[in-house]
Order: structure tokens, then C-alpha cells, then sequence
């Protein structure tokens, strides 16, 4: 079967050989590939950004963009990485600007390829200020802990020095050689008693502004032990730290120091007010 081969040229209504080149409707437009599309994921709505894409949006960003941000790394997916400069803590807080004045960024009349792109820029500096707040919040709250922790490794430090010296006194009278010198065997624990009260009420002062700093920074990244870690107290993990709730009385997570050594002193002197009961009650 015979097939008709193309013309070299087309022809006119009159069916002779158009002389000029065929023009295009003048309604037709031309199409263009869209710089960004919007895609679904798993985690929801996303998007998938040409490379001219990522120019165009980081050009109608560039003047939101923050001092403090070093570098942008394009991920799979369309996603960021962005790179800041370390936070002290003591900058004000990273807040995302009002772009709704911008005719480059607010949302309007306009077709769907630039709404998704327009979409896509918004998306990409919220997340960024988003992002840059975490590292920011985590920085605030390092700072406050660098400046309340002060001499508290110090008071802990005085804290199990005494309660070690208060054990040794309370297990000294189960042996015989107390039973001698009992009154002052008696003595001594109560003086070791008072001074574990005495360093545990120091270590809980300080404690207590530890838990507020806590409290404050509830919402951080960090939590209290990475905290102080990076705060420059990695022994910290070792500290009686108990909720804020918890030292103004209140039911909360922990139990102060002051209050575990009264708990402990009280179980002592109920233990040594049985022994000399019953020891009188035996020489009687």
C-alpha cells in the first residue's frame, strides 16, 4: 500500500504551494515547562523545583534572607539544608518577615505555575526561619544554664562529701565499740546530720534555679542532661535536679535534696529511738 510523502511545501486554499510560512493562531501561547510542580508525599504536599526554580525563588528571597545564614544545600525531594552562622543565644529570637506585600511573593491573581512557585518560595523561608529558631532556642538555653549553674558542681561536690560522712556515722553505731562511747556516738550522727541538711539546702538553692532555666527553655531541642553538657557540665547527669514544681511544694517530677536527706535523717532517728528503747527496756 502506497503512503503519501510529506510536502516540501504546504499548500494554499487554492491548492498551490504556500509561498510564506504558516502562521500560529495568535490565541495559542507557547508552553512553557513549569519551574516548580507541586507533588504528594508520604509526610504530605511537596515539591519538585527545577534548578531554574531554585534560581528564581532564591532571587525573590534574597531580600528576606538572614545575616547569619551561611549556606543553602539542596536535598532530595525538593527539601533545604540550611547552614547558620552558631547562635549565642542573646540575638534576638529568628522570626519569618511578611512577605504579603511583595508582588514577587504574595499570594493573587495569577496563574497556576506561578502560584505553585510562589507557594514553594514561601515554604522554603518559613522553613528556614523554622529551622533557624530550633538552633537559636537551643543556644538560648545554654546560655541561660551557663550563667545559673555557677558553683553548683562545687555544692554537689560538698553534698556527697557530708552524706558520705553522715552513712559512715549512722552505720558506725551497729558495731560494738559504739556501744561504749554510745552519747557520743549519738552526737556525732546528729552533727553529721545537720551538715547534710546544711550542704543539701546550699545544692538545692542552686538547683531550684537550674529547674526554672529548665521550665523556661521547656520547649528546646535539648533536653536538661545534653543541655548541660553543652553548657560545659557533663557531670551534671550525677545532680539531684528535681522539677520546678517540685521545690515550691507542689506535686512534680523528683524529689529535692533537702527533702531526700530529711526522709533519710527521719528513718535514722525512728531506727536509733527503737534500739535505745529496747535496750533500756533489756538493762531494766
Amino acid at each position: 500500500m502506497a503512503h503519501p510523502l510529506p510536502l516540501r511545501a504546504p499548500l494554499d486554499d487554492n491548492g498551490l504551494p504556500r509561498t510564506t510560512p504558516a502562521q500560529a493562531p495568535a490565541d495559542v501561547p507557547l508552553a512553557v515547562p513549569a519551574l516548580v510542580t507541586e507533588t504528594e508525599s508520604a509526610l504530605g504536599q511537596d515539591f519538585h523545583i527545577t534548578p531554574e526554580g531554585v534560581t528564581e525563588i532564591f532571587a525573590r528571597l534574597q531580600s528576606y534572607l538572614p545575616p547569619y545564614l551561611k549556606a543553602v544545600h539542596q536535598g532530595g525531594y525538593g527539601g533545604f539544608e540550611f547552614e547558620f552562622a552558631p547562635f549565642t543565644g542573646r540575638e534576638p529570637e529568628p522570626s519569618a518577615p511578611d512577605v504579603h506585600a511583595d508582588p514577587k511573593l504574595a499570594y493573587g491573581p495569577h496563574d497556576e505555575a506561578e502560584f505553585v512557585l510562589r507557594k514553594a518560595a514561601r515554604r522554603i523561608l518559613d522553613d528556614l526561619y523554622r529551622r533557624a529558631g530550633e538552633q537559636w532556642r537551643n543556644a538560648a538555653y545554654v546560655a541561660d544554664l551557663r550563667e545559673t549553674v555557677k558553683d553548683t558542681g562545687a555544692r554537689w561536690q560538698a553534698y556527697e562529701r557530708d552524706a558520705k560522712a553522715l552513712e559512715s556515722a549512722y552505720a558506725y553505731l551497729r558495731t560494738p565499740e559504739a556501744a561504749a562511747e554510745w552519747p557520743s556516738a549519738l552526737s556525732r550522727l546528729v552533727d553529721a546530720q545537720d551538715r547534710a541538711t546544711a550542704v543539701a539546702a546550699a545544692f538545692d538553692d542552686r538547683a531550684r534555679e537550674i529547674a526554672r532555666v529548665h521550665e523556661t527553655h521547656l520547649y528546646a531541642g535539648l533536653g536538661h542532661v545534653a543541655a548541660l553538657e553543652r553548657a560545659g557540665y557533663p557531670e551534671a547527669k550525677q545532680w539531684a535536679i528535681a522539677s520546678a514544681d517540685s521545690y515550691d511544694g507542689a506535686w512534680g517530677i523528683g524529689v529535692p535534696l533537702t527533702e531526700q536527706v530529711r526522709r533519710l535523717i527521719e528513718q535514722q532517728d525512728t531506727h536509733v529511738a527503737k534500739v535505745s528503747r529496747l535496750s533500756g527496756m533489756a538493762t531494766g
